[in-house]
């Protein structure tokens, strides 16, 4: 959905009054509706801008924070906080309280220009840097408005309004301020604001609720680790030759201690454990996708139908779910993941995966994703745990240890006999899954303005991760449609029916 149009041709005048020969000069924006109010006329209060306090105030760890610009991400509803390159500890002394209260919306105003963050909870011991602006909306408007925000129609405003589109750095000042939000002129006019809003909360609580999840996950899996081992205990002693001979390893990772300590944890757990290969499974390459090995093939950022879903490990996020999709059209028969396959990420952000227990039949990987399956048993189950056990390792250091080279390090087949996995009881593999995957259906009778926010809890509560993450997607395709409608001034029906069918996958 493209709002910002530049013309084929122009004519002589329009060349003498511009006096430019830069297709962006003659760009316009394009929309239907003039219903509309400045971001300046909707707010609560002045917008709060941040402050820098300099990479002399980093420090390794400390309760206070610094929210830089990559923390906004279009993937996300919510900011990143999980990530040192986006929340980054800070000495006490130079630490700002901004007041940062759930409800507020972050947006950023240099960088990655125009991308914004709506907080969930109260930020007391988090600042945000000079790129940042904190903003308070009217009312209950600021979810509608937020929708907007995250939506196309208003980042292409920002793209418009930002003239200085060659410098290296752009620098959008107040000009986002000017940009619009369209409402609908429909007589049902509260109705679409409200319907908004609700799917806009929706993506918000399923966020958070990931957030909760994977949590809960890692804790389960700690807690029956540490709680059930066996009576010896660790030593560490410096490694020998035949360590080194054994692993044919130079570098520290391997033999420091806290990675012995690690190791020694999960196999002394009192069940024991085994390596992937023992465990019955195995793992191949993704599909080489090079022009020689498959011919010429057509890459779209958008759905296209008998296209093949493209999944690159770099697009895995660190809950275990699939932040973005790319689609690639290619008359020959590729290779496909298949239910219960684990994608994992092997090279650059080693340890991201993917679980696919639901998975349609044109999905693939390229080459740089390993992916991991069972040769014989067909449990979901412990495909599953596998992947979370994985993600658990990446957690706490495991995999960065045994993986080699740098730019993040590539985790080669002949090291993953040093990956062990515990022989956790069938039922404590099945609590910890059900985090993960949990189908949960909507009644139907609740799917309506007055009955969708309570069952919406409901189901959220209830579902797993992988449920969570495909009904986000399917609200935010719909959000895209409605606000597109409004800003094209076409009728709009207040429905919830997208979200009956849970089994369909997602484009």
């Amino acid at each position: 959905m493209k709002y910002i149009q530049v013309p084929r041709t122009i004519t002589y005048k329009d060349l003498v009054q511009k006096s430019s020969l830069s297709p962006s000069s003659y760009r316009t924006l394009s929309f239907k509706n003039k219903n509309v109010k400045s971001i300046r006329e909707l707010l609560l209060e002045e917008p709060l801008r941040g402050q820098e306090v300099g990479s002399f105030s980093y420090t390794n760890k400390s309760k206070f924070h610094f929210i830089r610009t990559k923390a906004l991400q279009s993937s996300y509803f919510l900011p990143v906080l999980n990530d040192v390159e986006c929340a980054i500890p800070i000495l006490p002394m130079v630490f700002k309280d901004f007041k940062l209260h759930k409800g507020d919306i972050l947006i950023s105003k240099d960088a990655n220009i125009g991308e914004s963050a709506y907080l969930d909870d109260d930020l007391p011991n988090f600042m945000i840097s000079g790129g940042l602006v904190r903003l308070r909306f009217l009312g209950d408007i600021k979810h509608y408005v937020f929708a907007f925000m995250k939506n196309e129609f208003f980042k292409s405003q920002i793209d418009y309004l930002v003239i200085s589109r060659g410098a290296t750095i752009r620098h959008a000042k107040t000009l986002w301020l000017d940009a619009l939000i369209p409402f609908t002129n429909q007589q049902n006019k509260e109705e679409i604001i409200k319907y908004v809003s609700l799917l806009t909360k929706a993506v918000i609580r399923k966020e958070t609720e990931i957030k909760k999840k994977h949590e809960k996950i890692m804790n389960l899996i700690d807690e029956e680790l540490k709680q059930n081992q066996k009576p010896d205990k660790f030593t560490y002693n410096m490694p020998l030759l035949r360590d080194l001979e054994e692993t044919i390893r130079l570098d520290a990772g391997m033999f420091c201690e806290d990675y012995k300590r690690k190791q020694f944890m999960i196999v002394n757990y009192t069940h024991g454990a085994k390596n992937i290969f023992d465990l019955g499974f195995d793992f191949k390459r993704g599909q080489n996708l090079q022009v020689s090995q498959i011919g010429r093939s057509i890459y779209s950022e958008e759905y296209k139908p008998n296209f093949y879903k493209l999944i690159r490990p770099l697009n895995l996020s660190d809950y275990g779910t699939v932040e973005k999709y790319e689609y690639l059209g290619n008359p020959r028969k590729l290779q496909t993941l298949n239910k219960g396959e684990i994608l994992f990420s092997a090279e650059g952000t080693i340890g991201k995966l993917s679980v696919f227990i639901e998975v349609d039949n044109k999905a693939i990987t390229n080459i740089h994703g390993i992916t991991i399956f069972r040769k014989n048993n067909e449990d979901d189950i412990e495909s599953i745990f596998l992947g979370l056990f994985l993600g658990y390792l990446r957690l706490i250091g495991v995999l960065d240890y045994i993986s080699v080279g740098g730019q993040g390090g590539s985790l080669a087949q002949k090291y993953w006999e040093h990956i062990k996995i515990p022989n956790f009881p069938k039922s404590k593999k099945e609590e910890i899954a059900r985090h993960y995957y949990n189908p949960i259906n909507y009644k139907e009778d609740k799917l309506n303005l007055t009955g969708f926010e309570n069952e919406d809890i409901r189901i959220t509560t209830e579902a797993g991760i992988i449920q969570l993450d495909k009904q986000i997607k399917e609200i935010k395709q719909k959000l895209d449609k409605v606000l597109y409608k409004i800003v094209m001034d076409v009728k709009i029906d207040v429905s919830f029916d997208f979200l009956k069918d849970n089994s369909r996958a997602i484009k």
